[in-house]
């Protein structure tokens, strides 16, 4: 229920089909470590459902204002204000507000750390499938991001060193994290249209 609330408030919020791909990827990373962190709890299956559709709506819902919003004095401040008054649980929005930087709120808790880990990645591996011939992200491999990354000029938007800061928050290797991630994608590319 809660995902369909997000999925609706993008949609009515973000026009644009990039940024709209982007929050999809970003949510789609973030439950891929949601369903890890589940694992590793050893939470019963109802418990990682909840989980999972946690972190899916942080990714969904971290960039929904953006569009309307896009300065850093706005983003993400209005569209946290508008989901407090609309009842989203703190959890959500501490992540929101952790992912911008500039916020002045740390990642603490592990949605915080994902979400601000699976931003700029999720982007940066959009970026490597649409440069592939096929523009499919099968043909994404992990070796290959890693390269990429050290390529200025590719991605020049895509901050390299908030996805390394994210594996270290993660407390996990760089080649995992995009591992993770990429997967992720991979195993939704429909969804995706990548």
């Amino acid at each position: 229920m809660r995902r369909e609330q997000a999925l609706q408030l993008l949609e009515e919020w973000t026009a644009g089909e990039s940024l709209r791909k982007h929050c999809l990827s970003v949510s789609i990373c973030c439950e891929a470590y949601a369903r890890l962190e589940a694992a590793r709890l050893q939470l019963p299956q109802h418990a990682a459902d909840e989980l999972a559709d946690t972190y899916a709506c942080a990714g969904l819902l971290h960039d929904f204002d953006y569009e309307k919003h896009p300065t850093p004095d706005q983003h993400p401040f209005v569209g946290v204000a508008y989901l407090r008054e609309h009842g989203w649980p703190d959890e959500i929005l501490h992540a929101i507000l952790a992912h911008a930087d500039y916020s002045g709120v740390e990642p603490a808790t592990h949605l915080d750390r994902t979400l601000f880990a699976c931003d700029e990645l999720a982007g940066f591996l959009t970026a490597a499938a649409l440069v592939k011939p096929t523009k499919a992200i099968a043909e994404v491999e992990v070796k290959g991001v890693i390269k990429k990354m050290k390529e200025k000029g590719f991605a020049r938007a895509v901050k390299r060193e908030d996805i390394a800061r994210g594996a270290e928050l993660l407390g996990v290797p760089l080649d995992q994290h995009v591992g993770v991630c990429l997967t992720a994608m991979q195993e939704r590319a429909g969804e995706l249209r990548l």
